[in-house]
């Protein structure tokens, strides 16, 4: 009994470990609310569904980092499936594990401190909505 709750322990603290690592650069983050707002099964295009709406990006570069660094990252976590031509996205096997970390900080957008939602215009959104 002991041996499998050993190795059970091992798999959730790595799957933990993948899903901050996901969730741990910007344009994935971006992605993944991107494909929360989408519905299951759609796609998301590419690279409008990653960019952050506030920050301006050079199209290029940002395509680029994308293609080497981004998708591979999320995909190799089963986080999301995506196509190159075109350049799009969708819900992978285990998006859920991603989706519940910002399923949960919207839920607590209203307690959460004011340095991690003045200027995530989403957050600002949902403790508008709690506050009213």
């Amino acid at each position: 009994m002991v041996s499998v709750r050993f190795d059970n322990g091992k798999r959730v603290i790595e799957r933990w470990d993948r899903v901050f690592e996901a969730v741990s650069a910007e344009p994935r983050r971006q992605l993944i609310v991107s494909l929360l707002d989408a519905e299951a099964g759609d796609s998301v295009p590419l690279p409008e569904g990653a960019i952050n709406p506030n920050v301006p990006v050079d199209a290029e570069e940002f395509q680029a980092q994308l293609y080497h660094t981004h998708l591979p990252k999320l995909a190799e976590g089963g986080f999301i499936e995506w196509e190159r031509d075109p350049l799009r996205a969708f819900r992978g096997p285990r998006f859920d594990e991603v989706a519940v970390v910002f399923e949960t900080l919207q839920q607590s957008a209203s307690e959460l401190p004011d340095s991690l939602v003045i200027g995530c215009q989403r957050l600002e959104e949902e403790r508008q909505k709690t506050e009213q």
